[in-house]
């Protein structure tokens, strides 16, 4: 019956969105001005996208469940359904990396106006990808998704499905950064919200069909599955609704929601949407109550899932119909810094811009919050059940928060793209200071704490996947001091006197890799130095003051490079915004070298006046235990020393005798 349902599924989506595509193509082709490439291109290319993302949805949904919704064998192998899901997985990326292939001439022939089979000659092919961003993200697509299904294919324990799982949601990234969301105003926003989008679309419809085939097959841990997937759907259906209603709101002005043939497409997905959020909220309360008391009971949960995933699947047509459909046209020219950076900039960055300038920060301004919320939440827990948490953890934690919120979405986070001295100041917060907090704060220790274990026959829970994390050979291998150190400090080097940032400063996608490289890196250098948390492997105390005054000269000798530099890293996109007020570039990037050079002297000053108090903390409970034993044994230790020293000076005296 599933191999059944799934054909229905794609055949729908990819009818509906050459369907819906006939509505505007012609509207397209007009604004564009270009040519009519055919109706293989016309009506094939959403076809064919609509199948690319529902294959794609199947990969990332099939390895959450096989990473996630169902329980590996107690030998660290995958069970049954477990290794059906990652099967399935290696099936659907191969099918997505086929259909991504195929759009590149596709793209091509759609963006040039010329037939699909002119586009399809090699010569052609690989001197216009370079020339069509769209054309060079499906190639890159095609790539990663046939690596995808060679590692689906050679996988067998479950250790990697959380690997493999990472990296299917990784392939949605190419396609997200560029398309309409991408270009325009407000761009940054746009493109922030369809990453989540996607990726929120990919785990519902994706899980939904792992679910299904693993209740058709009569899995034994259906009611597990089921309930775990509730809670991720529901998490993934307040993303895409926020997110779609932020990429409508860039898009399509309130005017025009009902005039134009895009708003009205819009107005179709929502209401698509909600209707997929009704289902799944009566398959929640019917369902999984259902599979609870009776875990054979599955009719509910088929019943509902095989209605949503079709309804979804028609839903995923009409969104690729929406994405080939020209938004309206814009009321105003925008100003140059407006298409690069998606926004316009007031004026020179002044204290009251910096500190009140907002612009939220869709991705990572979002974490902060989270990370925060999950804080609170896990100590609220603890408390509630009478454990102590430190509130100077707490107050830490909350404080990497904050810094990690003020980089990215206040006047800093505005400003940084349009200024490198911004740009390195919040380069030094990033990786400098949030992740000193962090690490201050032990998230995996409250995790550790606040999470109750699964039990010796209970399938694996959240705390036993932290624990899988932190003990796997990749987390040994990563918190070795100098594979730390050398993470923590080449990325300096590398990305501004290597030249990566001179040519990836004008896009998007990279400055949230760059963002990402930086607290990450930051954190799992401080977390081997200041190491509240438990890790792999224990660091001596000496080796944790030499990581850090090691590499405090190495940022020392990066500020100078940059201020010692004659060349402007970047100077034809920081040109090309066209800022009155920003002509110096060169003094600009000096600036930024000297915050560079001095920013290293507060995360000195906090480190080691961590590590003080760790010490003080170590020895006093080491002399507290010491104590302890004293107690329980009478001091037989000291007892015996003495008598070690007795029976000495005895010897003595009888060898002087």
């Amino acid at each position: 019956m599933f191999p059944v349902l799934t054909t229905v599924a794609v055949a729908l989506a990819a009818l509906v969105a050459p369907l819906v595509v006939g509505l505007s193509a012609a509207q397209a082709l007009t604004l564009l001005g270009i040519p009519d490439p055919g109706p293989l291109t016309t009506y094939g290319l959403p076809a064919v996208r609509a199948i690319a993302d529902l294959s794609a949805a199947v990969a990332v949904g099939s390895l959450l469940f096989a990473a996630f919704l169902t329980p590996p064998q107690r030998s660290g192998l995958l069970d049954v359904g477990g290794y059906r899901a990652l099967h399935r997985a290696g099936i659907a990326a191969l099918v997505w990396a086929g259909a991504a292939a195929l759009l590149v001439p596709l793209t091509l022939s759609d963006t040039t106006g010329q037939p699909v089979r002119t586009t399809l000659r090699p010569d052609q092919v690989w001197h216009a990808i370079a020339q069509v961003e769209v054309a060079g993200s499906w190639r890159t697509t095609a790539c990663m998704a046939l690596a995808l299904a060679i590692g689906c294919r050679l996988a067998l324990r479950w250790g990697w499905t959380p690997v493999l799982f990472g990296f299917a949601v990784l392939c949605l990234m190419p396609v997200a950064l560029t398309g309409h969301s991408s270009s325009g105003g407000a761009h940054d926003v746009a493109t922030n919200s369809l990453i989540l989008h996607l990726v929120g679309v990919s785990l519902w419809l994706g899980g939904l069909f792992a679910v299904l085939a693993y209740a058709l097959r009569g899995g034994e841990h259906t009611g597990l599955a089921a309930r775990r997937f509730s809670v991720v759907a529901t998490g993934a259906l307040a993303v895409v609704a926020v997110s779609g209603v932020l990429n409508a709101w860039v898009r399509v002005p309130w005017s025009d929601l009902f005039t134009t043939t895009y708003g009205r497409l819009v107005v179709a997905k929502t209401v698509a949407l909600c209707a997929l959020g009704v289902i799944g909220f009566v398959q929640r309360r019917t369902a999984v109550p259902a599979l609870r008391a009776n875990p054979r009971d599955r009719a509910a949960l088929i019943r509902y899932a095989g209605v949503e995933v079709l309804v979804f699947a028609a839903t995923v047509g009409l969104a690729v119909g929406l994405g080939r459909t020209p938004p309206p046209e814009l009321r105003q020219v925008p100003s140059p810094s407006e298409v690069e950076l998606g926004y316009d900039l007031a004026g020179p960055p002044t204290a009251a811009r910096i500190l009140f300038d907002w612009r939220f920060d869709l991705i990572f301004g979002t974490l902060a919050l989270v990370l925060a919320v999950l804080y609170l939440a896990g100590v609220r827990r603890l408390r509630a059940r009478g454990d102590a948490w430190p509130a100077g953890r707490t107050l830490a934690w909350l404080c990497g928060c904050a810094v990690l919120l003020v980089a990215t979405s206040s006047g800093v986070g505005r400003y940084a793209p349009a200024m490198f001295s911004v740009h390195m100041a919040q380069h030094m917060l990033l990786s400098m200071l949030a992740p000193i907090l962090f690490a201050l704060g032990g998230p995996v220790l409250l995790t550790l704490r606040a999470l109750p274990p699964a039990g010796r026959d209970a399938p694996p829970g959240p705390r036993e996947w932290v624990l899988a994390a932190v003990h796997n050979p990749v987390s040994r291998f990563l918190t070795q001091p100098v594979v730390a150190t050398a993470l923590f400090v080449v990325g300096f080097y590398a990305l501004y006197l290597g030249g990566i940032f001179d040519a990836v400063v004008d896009s998007h996608g990279a400055h949230l890799v760059m963002n990402l490289h930086f607290l990450v890196s930051g954190y799992l250098f401080y977390w081997v130095v200041l190491g509240i948390d438990p890790k792999p492997r224990q660091v001596q105390p000496m080796t944790k003051v030499g990581m850090v005054f090691g590499s405090l000269p190495f940022h020392a000798f990066f500020g100078v490079a940059l201020m010692s530099m004659t060349t402007v890293l970047g100077a034809t996109f920081y040109r090309s915004l066209g800022l009155s007020w920003n002509t110096d570039l060169l003094g600009d990037q000096r600036t930024g070298g000297s915050l560079a050079w001095a920013s290293g002297e507060i995360p000195l000053v906090l480190v080691m006046l961590a590590l003080l108090i760790q010490w003080s903390r170590s020895d006093d409970r080491l002399a507290k235990r010491m104590d302890r034993a004293a107690d329980r044994d009478h001091d037989a230790d000291l007892a015996a020393h003495n008598a070690m020293f007795a029976e000495l000076a005895r010897r003595d005296r009888g060898s002087r005798s």
